[in-house]
């Protein structure tokens, strides 16, 4: 029964909402933090030197921060659409609304936003999340949903996740989220032995950790590509219109990403053979080898000795083997006396 301007009592209003993914918002600050940190200390560096730090910085917390946002996006497969549907159960009345779909690696995420926002005595204005992350049941979220009365559309999308739907979609992205997600992890932990690598002098090794970061995205991609087309589309039909989902930001984004390391990687690898001195000079580390290569008994230098070369050596003396024993026996003997060879 409808009160008032045909508002129903048993449904609950719409939750307020955030301007983005709160898990997004953290990655984000802390990446931006981090950088701020970074751009402070930066007139302590002097020369050259401080336009290449500041570009290895700022690329690394790039990637970093890509890795890890892409892992709790909600947008590698979106759609959208404008239409005129139901609103809700029970109801004949329709509204004119903007229903969005986001698929990620571990849920999806439904908004309905009415064109205009106050439609039936309402705020139209709705974005709900429904996970299927281990440790979390899809199912028993839809169920909640249903309880509390959510609008047709939300509904209707949800249910075509469902583990029990005919479309298959739950199974379908849900694997391809479990096995993205894996290989994206191991990008962030080959992401984090590049940065130890880099900071020491084996510059080779995390050139090949950069170039794996980068491999493993893509096959993070590859992995969601393949298990989400394995079966046919599911038609969405929402009033008027229809539904299409295609790769979204996420999916980009993390594409660009993972090319742009297998780039870096086998640039270092290249550059490593061909000119090694500029790839030290680049990474702050020559003098520092150098310093490494030189004698130096304080520091342990019979354990690395810097051998001269037969220019740097001195010329040959030829002398008798008669004089060189006696003059030695004599400086046992007496070793006051200068002259006592004589």
């Amino acid at each position: 029964m409808a009160v008032f301007g045909h508002v129903f009592p048993f449904y609950a209003d719409p939750k307020p909402t955030f301007p983005m993914d709160t898990t997004l918002a953290v990655i984000i600050t802390i990446f931006l933090t981090a950088l701020v940190t970074f751009i402070i200390i930066l007139p302590g560096i002097r020369g050259k030197t401080r336009l290449f730090w500041l570009l290895r910085v700022v690329t690394s917390l790039f990637i970093g921060a890509v890795i890890l946002a892409v892992t709790f996006s909600s947008e590698w497969s979106v759609g959208q659409v404008s239409t005129n549907t139901t609103y809700k159960a029970f109801s004949p009345e329709w509204i004119s609304a903007d229903i969005g779909l986001q698929v990620g690696l571990g849920g999806v995420n439904i908004t309905l936003t009415g064109t205009p926002v106050q439609q039936l005595n309402e705020t139209i204005n709705y974005n709900e999340k429904f996970t299927w992350r281990l440790g979390e049941n899809y199912a028993e979220e839809y169920a909640k949903a249903l309880e509390r009365g959510l609008p047709d559309p939300v509904l209707y999308l949800a249910e075509k996740f469902t583990p029990r739907s005919p479309c298959g979609l739950y199974h379908r992205y849900r694997l391809a989220g479990h096995y993205a997600s894996a290989m994206l992890w191991v990008a962030f932990l080959c992401w984090l032995l590049t940065n130890v690598m880099l900071s020491m002098p084996v510059l080779v090794y995390g050139g090949h950790m950069l170039l794996a970061t980068g491999i493993f995205q893509l096959l993070a991609l590859l992995f969601f590509s393949t298990v989400t087309s394995l079966t046919p589309p599911c038609p969405m039909h929402l009033g008027t219109a229809v539904l299409h989902t295609h790769h979204g930001p996420a999916f980009w984004i993390t594409l660009t990403t993972g090319l742009l390391c297998v780039l870096l990687g086998l640039v270092m690898a290249v550059a490593h053979r061909m000119q090694p001195h500029r790839l030290k000079v680049f990474f702050n580390q020559s003098a520092e080898e150098d310093h490494m290569l030189e004698w130096s008994p304080e520091e342990g230098g019979l354990l690395s000795p810097r051998y001269r070369s037969m220019a740097e050596s001195p010329e040959p003396q030829d002398i008798p083997l008669s004089e060189a024993s006696s003059e030695a026996c004599c400086k046992e003997e007496h070793p006051g006396e200068t002259n006592c060879a004589l």
